[in-house]
């Protein structure tokens, strides 16, 4: 029972720093649209889509929540940026003609 709880307390021990450095803690803030986000962890930013914790396949450690999301299937569209339209016509007179 001894040789059982130290295998796990060292278990603990070596995926402690682990974890730690491949996330990061993000403080609670309020968005540019208003909405409040609360503080929590995510995981750092790099190229992989597959070591996300929201990734299916992948738990968040620190909720126990398992992931859902598909890595494999197309990004959804995102969200519309309000005061910016890529199909604005310009307001400048440099583009009219003389």
């Amino acid at each position: 029972m001894k040789r059982l709880l130290l295998s796990l307390l060292l278990g603990a021990a070596v995926a402690m720093p682990a974890m730690s450095q491949s996330s990061h803690y993000v403080r609670g803030h309020v968005t540019k649209d208003g909405t409040y986000v609360a503080p929590h962890y995510q995981t750092n930013p790099d190229s992989s889509l597959l070591n996300n914790w929201s990734t299916k396949g992948n738990v968040n450690p620190y909720t126990g929540k398992a992931g859902t999301i598909d890595p494999y299937s197309p990004p959804k569209p995102k969200a519309p940026t309000y005061g910016y339209s890529p199909f604005a016509t310009s307001n400048s007179t440099d583009d009219e003609p003389n």
